[in-house]
């Protein structure tokens, strides 16, 4: 290794390279060993799953109506389309993994990137894990009482024991997870088959009472309509996720045209994100890169929100914060267009659709806000920004007292995790 290129990596993340060279810390370089199929097999375990049975009782209770459910429903689908089109475009154009990171890098700089993974490590990723499991514990206990609803404590404690199993189970072996997603993922399946074909048996049989007068009692306002959308594009949520391992697709262009996503591996996917601007990362590279810390670390988290929350807070709590990145991304799209007309792109989308999905992203996220102010959203929103007091702290002024305190953090858990940035290929 170049003692140069060894000494510049490493200080740039805070380490000391004489420690790490003796350390013999392990390069980490993606394969490209992810192909169609298996892109199509993570959409299928990821996109379908929670959302599909707790989403449409909430769809409904936000309109009181099953007419504007059913608009709601199919505009969440093209809304979710719309936005895979557009991840298409970037997934082929940036050929990096890290999801919106990347994007949001080339387009408007380090401190949006920044946002989005102080944001996913704090509060996308662990309030999705606390949704999902949440809403098996909701399920799970329901059996047990009859008539009514479990009691809250029974819920609270079965999610959040779920969340202790699973994060272990994924911790200690990849293989293990592995069959355990496959176990669900199948049993997924076969529920979903089972409701679909009790559907078209009802409704051949002529039981369609509830498709009449379908739009009575509608109550419809700007912040209903928000919320019902947030819980509809829940249940669709997962569209973007295979832009996180673009470069481990064998074929990016054939595969990143799957408008889905990929399971929950984000432990080997930031990490090729941090490798990009490591020392924009500083110590996420060290938390977020290792996939065993990473799930602890998410699963501790999940726990401290299934205490105060709700199924129904967190998905509009997840889906406030996420369509802010959403929308700041395709919005990213568009401004390249014009900036970096120098890209080579494989796929390019109409423009009128990343403005729309720009326009929707900016309802999405207005609109509950301006109709039903709450001050949660207001914490959301503070405790993103909160990220820049570490931005500045440790990567744009890099303080002394600051770099001394995460310098000796950072080269520790370099060691002790045996991760460095992979090497630059130099021309």
């Amino acid at each position: 290794m170049d003692e140069k290129n060894l000494r510049k990596r490493t200080e740039a993340n805070g380490g000391d390279e004489l420690s790490l060279q003796k350390s013999k810390p392990k390069t980490t370089n993606l394969q490209q060993e992810v192909g169609l199929i298996s892109g199509i097999c993570m959409i299928v375990g990821t996109i379908i799953g929670s959302g599909i049975f707790i989403s449409p009782k909430s769809v409904l209770a936000n309109v009181a109506a099953v007419g504007p459910c059913l608009i709601i429903w199919a505009a969440c689908g093209i809304l979710a389309t719309l936005g895979a089109l557009c991840f298409a475009e970037l997934g082929t154009t940036i050929t990096k993994s890290g999801g919106e990171y990347p994007y949001l890098m080339e387009a408007f700089g380090p401190i949006p990137a920044y946002l989005f993974s102080w944001t996913s490590l704090l509060v996308i990723k662990p309030s999705s894990f606390a949704i999902i499991c949440l809403s098996f514990a909701e399920y799970a206990s329901a059996p047990f009482y009859p008539g009514c609803d479990p009691p809250v404590v029974v819920i609270k404690c079965l999610a959040a024991s779920a969340i202790v199993v699973i994060t272990a189970v994924n911790s200690l072996s990849v293989k293990l997870g592995s069959y355990v997603q496959n176990f669900f993922t199948a049993t997924k399946m076969i529920i979903v088959l089972i409701i679909i074909v009790s559907g078209i048996v009802l409704l051949a049989q002529g039981k369609t009472e509830n498709f009449k007068n379908s739009f009575k009692d509608t109550k419809i306002s700007i912040g209903s309509i928000s919320l019902a959308f947030y819980n509809g594009l829940w249940a669709y949520d997962g569209w973007n996720q295979l832009n996180y391992i673009t470069e481990e697709l064998k074929n990016p262009y054939r595969t990143s045209t799957v408008p889905g996503s990929c399971s929950d591996i984000w432990g080997s996917s930031p990490l090729s994100s941090c490798l990009d601007s490591s020392s924009l990362c500083g110590l996420f590279y060290n938390w977020s890169c290792q996939r065993d810390l990473f799930y602890c670390w998410q699963g501790a988290i999940a726990i401290i929100y299934i205490i105060p929350g709700n199924i129904d807070t967190l998905i509009n709590y997840f889906s406030f914060a996420v369509w802010i990145f959403y929308g700041l991304t395709v919005l990213g799209l568009i401004v390249m267009r014009f900036t970096r007309k120098e890209l080579k792109r494989p796929i390019t989308v109409p423009i009128v659709i990343p403005i729309f999905v720009t326009l929707s992203s900016i309802f999405l996220v207005l609109a509950p806000i301006i109709s039903k102010p709450e001050l949660p959203y207001l914490y959301c929103v503070l405790f993103m920004l909160g990220g820049l007091i570490f931005y500045f702290l440790f990567v744009h002024f890099k303080f002394n007292w600051a770099q001394r305190i995460s310098k000796p953090i950072t080269m520790y858990l370099q060691m002790l995790l045996e991760v460095v940035p992979a090497e630059e290929v130099t021309e």
